[in-house]
């Protein structure tokens, strides 16, 4: 079974998220265009479940599942799309998880969208310590129900998507 763990910001999630970048270099060379830092561990300060996000941005979605082997060969559980059309989803550490890595094809809507979400937690401190807050709160009423959890935050996370991506889009117009 699964536990639900948040815990305080850990300073070595940089650190595991870069060593992690270099091994998926290596696999995918130059299928990659960019790798991002994405969820609740990409944002300074923020409570979570010590599980490592990664997005690699890569040229053709399609090209992704002949990595498959390699993928496993360094610990990582291929998922296909795992629920997310045009996505490649990995996961690394069985039920005691530490990494994620969602693949996309550059030009994918949810690119933007996770990018959107992390960005303005980073800089909007009251709603990322209410978001933190409340995923505490939820970790500890349900330790070991995994849907219970994601279900009691998904009202908030919808909310926080929505403002992010408005947002989002006002700072594209500046730039």
């Amino acid at each position: 079974m699964r536990k639900v763990e948040v815990c305080s910001y850990n300073e070595k999630w940089p650190l595991m998220f870069a060593e992690e970048v270099e091994k998926l270099k290596l696999i995918f060379e130059n299928e990659i265009i960019y790798i991002h830092h994405i969820g609740s561990t990409s944002v300074q300060g923020l409570k979570a479940k010590p599980i490592i996000d990664i997005m690699p941005v890569v040229k053709d979605i399609d090209l992704i599942d002949k990595y498959n082997k390699e993928m496993q060969a360094i610990g990582y559980e291929p998922k296909g799309e795992n629920g997310i059309p045009k996505r490649r989803y990995f996961q690394k550490g069985g039920n005691n998880r530490s990494h994620h890595v969602h693949i996309y094809q550059v030009g994918s809507y949810e690119i933007e969208r996770h990018l959107a979400f992390r960005d303005y937690l980073r800089n909007h401190q009251d709603v990322k310590n209410s978001y933190g807050d409340l995923k505490e709160k939820l970790s500890q009423q349900f330790p070991n129900d995994i849907e219970s959890y994601i279900n009691g935050k998904a009202s908030l996370v919808q909310d926080i998507e929505e403002k992010a991506l408005d947002w989002y889009k006002k700072l594209e117009i500046i730039q």
